[in-house]
């Protein structure tokens, strides 16, 4: 277990959780709990062993409830310019993070919350949750990829209908608009997502993140360039040693050993 201020890591073997670990303010988006969340990503970005993350909370209310307006209350307009950047690094250092992740959400996911729910590559959500992008009611917008990633995953308009109206959403309606994966019973959310990401750690790592790479690469190009990425992240995948093990292992009908090496 490695602790950062209001972050925790936490290892399940291959699985990484990291623990959003601020319960006393549900989470609330500290300028110390965004420098542990910049430290906590690059330290699993740079791990070599580790196939999937689990985004969890430690708070019995909320995922997260967005930024500490309590902090930022006292802010300048000089505070709030100077943490922009902090702010930016530590939602993109989820977003960049180069494994598959999942995030674990059961009650309030508001704001910089739902933001970061937002940048796992899966949602898993129980019953309780509570999904919103309240920032206009408050004189500012999603700052923390809210208004690019929930587009990209529901599409302009529904993606306008959140964060123009700023109304929360169950996990039942997000499931039917389309931004949360799975949806399980009240109290269930962090045991479905670490058996989930427990399930894709079981792949091979080397195909893990290089499958990532194609799809975030060619997210946002032409599918003619986009192939071509495809195509690169291939070949640094199919002459691997991972894909060496795992026709081996398919042909002996065994449990592949993965290497993890390109």
């Amino acid at each position: 277990m490695t602790d950062h201020e209001g972050v925790r890591i936490e290892r399940h073997e291959y699985v990484v959780e990291l623990v959003l670990d601020r319960p006393e303010a549900m989470n609330a988006v500290s300028t110390r709990q965004a420098e542990s969340l910049v430290a906590a990503t690059r330290l699993l970005a740079d791990d070599a062993d580790v196939r999937a993350v689990v985004v969890t909370s430690s708070s019995a209310k909320a995922f997260c409830v967005g930024a500490d307006l309590k902090e930022r209350g006292s802010f300048t307009d000089a505070d709030l310019m100077a943490q922009r950047p902090l702010a930016r690094r530590a939602y993109g250092g989820v977003l960049d993070l180069p494994v598959p992740t999942v995030a674990a959400v059961h009650g309030y996911a508001l704001g910089g919350g739902f933001e970061i729910a937002l940048a796992c590559d899966l949602i898993v959500a129980d019953e309780s949750a509570v999904f919103g992008l309240p920032e206009v009611s408050v004189g500012v917008i999603p700052g923390g990829g809210g208004t690019q990633l929930l587009a990209r995953r529901v599409g302009w308009n529904r993606a306008a209908d959140l964060i123009f109206t700023t109304r929360r959403v169950s996990a039942t309606e997000g499931s039917q608009i389309g931004f949360v994966d799975r949806v399980v019973p009240a109290g269930d959310d962090r045991m479905a997502a670490l058996e989930l990401a427990a399930a894709i750690a079981q792949n091979s790592p080397v195909g893990l993140r290089n499958a990532k790479t194609a799809m975030r690469r060619g997210l946002d190009v032409d599918l003619a360039s986009g192939l071509d990425i495809e195509d690169g992240c291939w070949r640094a995948t199919a002459f691997s040693a991972d894909r060496r093990e795992g026709v081996e292992a398919f042909n002996q009908k065994r449990t592949p050993r993965w290497p993890g090496r390109p």
